[in-house]
């Protein structure tokens, strides 16, 4: 079987780390980390993850802007947005967007496995 492939986007090295912990590697491959959401955009393109956890707030572009960015692009991505805001506003700017999965940081492994096995769920059956 091959692995889930996750972009990580995040301005904070310690979520870097995080992410990649949570992931059991024979299940699982962080194939990028972008610090902003312009890198992101660039880093998707090239590598197109099965899965993109995003931060909302970013340096040069927020994660707001790329999700929609990269939602006009391929429907079909598959966004989990990470954030230290838990701000309603926030939150439903992110669905009327299309981002339907969230996590507040910190989170715990188990939260953001069961995330990632959700949305890839609804990805198989399509």
């Amino acid at each position: 079987m091959d692995k889930t492939r996750i972009l990580v986007v995040d301005d904070s090295p310690f979520v870097h780390k995080l992410v990649a912990k949570a992931l059991p590697a024979d299940s699982y491959e962080v194939c990028g980390v972008a610090k902003n959401g312009k890198e992101a955009l660039d880093m998707y393109a090239k590598l197109v993850p099965d899965v993109v956890t995003m931060d909302i707030t970013m340096p040069v572009m927020n994660g707001l802007d790329a999700s929609r960015e990269l939602l006009a692009t391929d429907a079909k991505v598959k966004i989990i947005m990470l954030t230290s805001r838990g701000d309603k506003d926030c939150v439903q700017k992110a669905k009327d967007i299309g981002v339907g999965v969230f996590l507040q940081k910190p989170f715990e492994p188990e939260e953001l496995l069961r995330a990632i096995e959700t949305i890839c769920k609804g990805m198989r059956e399509s």
